[in-house]
């Protein structure tokens, strides 16, 4: 239905219809709107003013001025507004009206998301009132009423919006099906989404499903933009067959993690991994990624090795640390100092000579240089440790990511000191990996630094922060304003380090 623009002089049965009328407008325009003022005589409305969310401004906050959270910034003293007065004929009345607002509008996939949008309605609280009595989880109600609706967007409310209401959980049991189950999921898909790939291996003797590859349009895309580096793990397992099922994960634009793909093997053979990886390329357009994390697996190391020959193979630093509780636990047990040491060897170095210095003193202060796992991951110490690594690159997600972006763009960070870096790196960062960048930038008032040497086109810098004795080397460039610095954050990251914003700072660029 076309909902028109507002214009003094509109009349309406009852203030109820106002409101529906403006609430309508405002999301075809993509903002909130909110009660603003009432004024009532003798317990009669007679004058109504609506605004947009964004009205006003933050208050003071009256907690502790040492407060460890403060809330993002969502009023900006927008000043759009409609104002409607009952008239002597019973009939009410707009009287003043403002459409323009001092911020952006929200887009349409996420306008559902507005907050005056939302409402769960009588229906869905019968639906969670018979639901919690039959034992269902929260999640599973709320997928329930999405298959009703057609969609989350359809729903008319946020997840956390339903889960206030809703009280009695449990794990989510899933009915498995056999082949032809699976087989008519992934016709059904690929109906819906013409771009949804899969392709199934068969058994050449009795035709029985072996390995499963699936990734729908929207993981195919994700890829394009964010898949030079990806996480892929065997360990989870299904619990009727035993099968490894093995997602392709990545990370998105705000540090959460995002599906590219999965697979339900029949094993984990070398066979099995090199036909899944090439499955993978073919469904991603032969893109080929630049980094993989995985577990310590031979048979998927010889895979990659032959199939992702060009990209760097790490371990992920998850499992290293699960083998090493494992097979060290004896030293782990005894000693609290071993797990710092240890953890040290995994991060902190920048030179090779002094990490195998380092890795050599823990071996020999835990009475480990005989140990048999020690000496197995040092013989791999490529592809796990961090100074080995600096140089290299390192249906229900996506809609958080999406929710994730309706949040940004409805509020503005709180920034810790107003100065012009950080006004800057709020514009053009998520909130996620700005939170990441402001904390590098604070910790320069605790950083020291000094010169120590110069020529006609370079500067270098030692800098040094908090209490921590290691120094880091920092390079400028003059005729091109460029800084580098020995930790390699910039490049391992993808933001600048304390000791480069420090040089920065020191330099008046801003």
């Amino acid at each position: 239905m076309d909902i028109e623009e507002p214009c003094i002089g509109m009349k309406f049965d009852n203030e109820e219809n106002v409101y529906t009328f403006y609430k309508s407008y405002a999301h075809k325009l993509g903002f909130s709107i909110r009660k603003q003022y009432v004024q009532r005589v003798d317990g009669q409305i007679k004058r109504r003013t609506f605004c947009c969310s964004k009205q006003g401004q933050k208050g003071v906050d009256k907690r502790s001025e040492q407060v460890k959270f403060e809330h993002p910034i969502s009023r900006v003293n927008c000043l759009a507004h409609m104002t409607c007065q009952l008239k002597s004929n019973g009939m009410f009345e707009v009287i003043s009206f403002n459409a323009e607002h001092s911020h952006e509008l929200t887009p349409t996939p996420m306008k559902h998301m507005l907050r005056s949008q939302r409402q769960i309605t009588s229906a869905h609280k019968a639906v969670a009132d018979d639901a919690a009595k039959a034992g269902l989880s929260t999640k599973s109600t709320i997928d329930l009423l999405t298959s009703q609706s057609g969609g989350r967007e359809f729903n008319g409310f946020l997840d956390s919006d339903f889960r206030n209401y809703m009280s009695a959980k449990r794990r989510t049991e899933m009915i498995k099906g056999d082949g032809h189950a699976i087989m008519d999921y992934f016709h059904k898909m690929q109906l819906q989404d013409p771009s949804y790939f899969y392709l199934v291996q068969l058994d050449d003797d009795d035709n029985s499903i072996l390995n499963v590859f699936w990734a729908d349009g929207r993981s195919i895309i994700d890829y394009q933009h964010f898949g030079d580096v990806l996480c892929f793990d065997t360990t989870y397992r299904t619990n009727e067959y035993a099968r490894p099922f093995a997602p392709f994960v990545g990370i998105n634009q705000h540090k959460k993690s995002i599906i590219f793909g999965a697979a339900l093997l029949y094993d984990e053979t070398m066979s099995s991994f090199k036909w899944l990886f090439e499955t993978f390329l073919s469904a991603m357009s032969g893109k080929h990624l630049r980094t993989i994390l995985t577990d310590q697996c031979p048979a998927m190391a010889k895979a990659i090795e032959e199939v992702f020959s060009e990209a760097h193979h790490r371990l992920c630093v998850w499992h290293i640390y699960q083998n090493a509780a494992k097979n060290l636990s004896h030293v782990f047990h005894s000693s609290k100092q071993f797990a710092y040491d240890f953890s040290s060897c995994v991060y902190d170095y920048e030179k090779e000579d002094k990490w195998l210095q380092a890795w050599d003193d823990m071996l020999n202060k835990y009475m480990l240089t005989d140990n048999k796992w020690c000496n197995g991951i040092f013989e791999v110490r490529k592809k796990w440790a961090m100074v080995y690594g600096r140089h290299m690159l390192l249906s229900n997600k996506r809609y958080e990511e999406l929710l994730i972006e309706f949040k940004m763009r409805e509020r503005v960070p709180v920034l810790q000191a107003d100065v012009e870096m950080l006004r800057h790196a709020s514009k053009v960062y998520t909130p996620a990996v700005f939170k990441m960048f402001q904390d590098e930038y604070m910790k320069i008032l605790d950083c020291i630094m000094y010169k120590v040497d110069k020529s006609e086109h370079i500067t270098s810098y030692k800098v040094q922060c908090g209490r921590k004795d290691q120094e880091h080397l920092v390079t400028s460039e003059a005729s091109t304003q460029s800084v580098k610095c020995s930790c390699m954050k910039f490049t391992f990251v993808g933001i600048l380090c304390t000791h480069t914003l420090k040089i920065l700072d020191k330099k008046n660029i801003k």
